[in-house]
């Protein structure tokens, strides 16, 4: 499968977002990345669960869609998931998340899970067996523009290393947070798939989206 690009909403022109969504559109963004936060996991809040179905009566693009939040089952029980959609939460939670999952496959989306920068990559092994995609956190999640976490991106060939060696080669590795052409390039090296544009790749200072998605497109494709 041929690398992808979710593109993070929260850091689009929100007053302009409907003229981003079809320049994203136009330049074939194969998810909208939505964060939604509820001020307790993490120390923000963000969309709640009308804006992901507001989204889907303006696009046909699927939804990625981040649940950062303590409750997440009840959250998604108000939000109209897609067919092609990807739902993913945190394996900090500590919870049994199989439910959830197959309430999320029922619909014909993704289920996720989403790893933070001090999580062990081993912590993803109780939910596997119902797992789509891994989410690494490269930044300490709550807020755009947050900082690398220095030394992260080796963590993404230990993560590709412990899926292949476990049998899970087919479960996907997404990268979230300052993910820059630069460091997309070398983590399709090492085994990521989806890649997170947000400030770093997406939304650059001096640039235009139509310059900037070819550019991150290149470098994951390389």
């Amino acid at each position: 499968m041929a690398n992808k690009i979710s593109v993070s909403v929260m850091c689009s022109d929100l007053m302009n977002l409907e003229r981003d969504i079809k320049t994203l559109e136009r330049n074939g963004i194969d998810w909208l990345h939505i964060d939604i936060m509820d001020g307790h996991f993490v120390p923000n809040m963000t969309f709640g669960p009308d804006f992901p179905n507001a989204m889907h009566k303006v696009t046909d693009m699927p939804l990625d869609i981040h649940l950062m939040c303590e409750e997440p089952e009840f959250i998604c029980s108000k939000i109209d998931v897609h067919q092609g959609d990807i739902v993913s939460t945190h394996v900090e939670l500590d919870k049994d998340l199989s439910k959830f999952a197959a309430d999320i496959h029922s619909k014909g989306a993704l289920f996720g899970v989403v790893v933070n920068p001090d999580t062990p990559v081993e912590a993803v092994a109780p939910h596997m067996a119902y797992t789509d995609m891994v989410t690494l956190m490269l930044v300490h999640p709550g807020f755009s523009g947050a900082k690398l976490v220095d030394g992260i991106l080796d963590k993404v060939a230990q993560m590709r290393q412990w899926l292949d060696s476990n049998g899970y080669e087919k479960v996907l590795i997404s990268v979230d947070g300052s993910v820059s052409c630069e460091r997309a390039e070398l983590m399709a090296g090492m085994g990521a798939n989806v890649f997170v544009g947000g400030t770093a790749g997406v939304y650059r200072k001096g640039m235009t989206l139509d310059e900037s998605i070819p550019q991150l497109r290149a470098a994951i494709s390389k």
